[in-house]
């Protein structure tokens, strides 16, 4: 089982990979739901992740609440990106949605051809899409080249335990065109739990490999 842990900025990255962790996602400001590090946090990462043979995923958003976009935060992303690319990340988490919270497909099309060879997973902004628009998400994440969808199946104050029907009728239509990686609210304490049940091969965390301090 991969165990991909979140990681706020460089400070815990070292005990993260020492407690056991199999990818880095890479990220700043938590407390908003992650957002891009410097480019000198990155840098470093990159560099030490390399020399542990620890992959990195770094997540990309200008800023905390929603995911629809402006024009100008869609070119921060992109030269985001291209950053990322340039300092030798494995993949980026990234996630964008439009005013009719839909897929926005013409930005996530712009992200596939910056992106290039490097992962790409498409954040937690999938759980504000209606059932229907998740079905169709995945459809095209999966044709896009995308590599997997973080989702923790529902609102994040619920227990992921709340959410497994849900969670396996995701995964079931996915059927391994794209990998489903559960998060939120997963610990070292339930997550041999959440992966017997949901039979998925990685999970997500800031805790998956216990206390990172």
């Amino acid at each position: 089982m991969i165990k991909e842990v979140c990681v706020e900025n460089f400070t815990l990255v070292p005990n993260a990979i020492r407690a056991g962790a199999d990818r880095i996602e890479l990220c700043d400001n938590l407390a908003v739901g992650g957002t891009t590090v410097s480019l000198g946090v990155m840098e470093t990462t990159i560099t030490y992740c390399k020399k542990e043979a620890v992959p990195v995923m770094a997540i990309i958003r200008p800023r905390g609440g929603n995911f629809i976009y402006s024009e100008v935060e869609k070119a921060i992303m992109l030269r985001d990106i291209q950053t990322a690319k340039e300092l030798g990340a494995d993949g980026i988490v990234i996630g964008a949605l439009t005013a009719g919270n839909t897929l926005d497909t013409d930005f996530l099309s712009k992200v596939v051809k910056v992106s290039e060879t490097m992962e790409l997973t498409f954040h937690m902004a999938f759980d504000e899409l209606a059932k229907e628009q998740q079905l169709l998400a995945i459809d095209w994440l999966s044709e896009a080249g995308f590599s997997r969808i973080l989702t923790h199946g529902g609102s994040l104050t619920e227990p992921i335990e709340t959410f497994f029907e849900s969670l396996k009728e995701v995964i079931s239509y996915a059927n391994e065109r794209i990998i489903i990686l559960p998060g939120g609210g997963i610990t070292i304490h339930n997550a041999t739990q959440v992966q017997k049940e949901l039979a998925v091969r990685e999970i997500h965390g800031t805790k998956v490999v216990g206390i990172v301090e």
